[in-house]
């Protein structure tokens, strides 16, 4: 296996300096690992791209289903793998700690195979309906219709928050539909229909059958032998994970109870930069100690952005800088 010709790596080292700030210790170990595998199969693809990228052509005509595995692993270039990993830091280090790593994992290879196949679906019931045969041979690659599920998810556990996209405020109901316009009219180049198919694949989690399904395949599974809980919590005698003998982080805890909601950081200084603000805000959002939350409070409303949002409304600065 040859190892991929790039030019700068910028990407790359980008990514690497924000995996060294937050320190690795403090990722979770399926959120660090799918992050790994990224960046290893950036290095050392399995396939070309065009052998990776899944369509209706290649996968339904042509019976090459292995792409559904491929092209969720697989990123056009560096920068591409740049933007879809720091985005799926946070989000992965979040989730993890509150679903635990078990589900999370389980929760990764179902989002990764069905964004795929609901790709397929969209872009199949797009030929039949225009009878144009590009959209069966549009190919997709990359994790970022993946993202777009687990971004549904995020903001499902926070329906009230408020996030601000290009500086307007968005409800997290509906922010992931205008990121999805945005940003393909910032790039129009990305996959439009990817994004879509991930964010059908997280509603179909959080508001349809998904997660039932998913809860009776696990514990057919794990009905013998493995002690585990398939659903949304998973609880232990304690915290699980990393330690540290500072006084800072101390782990991501797998016993939150479903409805716990992480408490809303301070809004971020003006003056500092870009990089700072994106280093503070992920930061912040690894040391949370996951303080119990009054129940049924509703979640503060206003200007104080969560950690998450002021890392994503940066990520989307980036990418509209870069592309333009």
């Amino acid at each position: 296996m040859r190892p991929r010709q790039r030019g700068s790596h910028m990407g790359l080292m980008l990514l690497a300096s924000q995996l060294f700030q937050v320190g690795l210790d403090n990722i979770p170990p399926v959120t660090l690992a799918v992050l790994g595998l990224n960046v290893y199969l950036f290095l050392f693809p399995a396939a070309p791209l065009m052998q990776a990228c899944v369509s209706v052509q290649q996968a339904y005509w042509r019976g090459g289903w292995r792409r559904l595995l491929l092209s969720p692993l697989h990123h056009v270039d560096d920068w591409h793998l740049y933007f879809n990993m720091a985005s799926f830091l946070w989000k992965g280090t979040n989730l993890e700690r509150r679903l635990g790593g078990p589900w999370f994992l389980y929760l990764l290879c179902v989002f990764s195979l069905l964004t795929g196949g609901v790709y397929l679906l969209l872009e199949a019931a797009l030929t039949e309906l225009t009878q144009d045969q590009s959209y069966s041979m549009a190919c997709a690659v990359g994790f970022s219709g993946v993202l777009f599920a687990l971004k549904v998810l995020s903001n499902h556990y926070h329906p009230g928050d408020v996030t601000r996209v290009m500086g307007f405020p968005v409800s997290n109901r509906y922010v992931s539909w205008v990121e999805l316009v945005l940003i393909h009219m910032m790039s129009p180049g990305t996959s439009l229909i990817g994004h879509l198919a991930g964010i059908l694949v997280g509603l179909l989690y959080t508001l349809g059958p998904l997660k039932a399904v998913m809860k009776k395949c696990a514990g057919f599974v794990t009905s013998s032998g493995y002690n585990s809980r398939p659903s949304a919590y998973y609880n232990s005698s304690g915290s699980t994970g990393y330690r540290s003998t500072g006084g800072g982080y101390s782990g991501y805890r797998q016993n939150n109870p479903p409805d716990y909601t992480p408490p809303h950081t301070a809004s971020y200084s003006s003056g500092l930069t870009e990089e700072e603000q994106l280093e503070t805000a992920i930061r912040n959002s690894l040391n949370d100690r996951g303080q119990s939350s009054q129940r049924g409070a509703p979640p503060p409303y206003g200007l104080h952005l969560s950690d998450e949002a002021r890392a994503e409304e940066i990520r989307l600065r980036r990418l509209r800088r870069f592309d333009s």
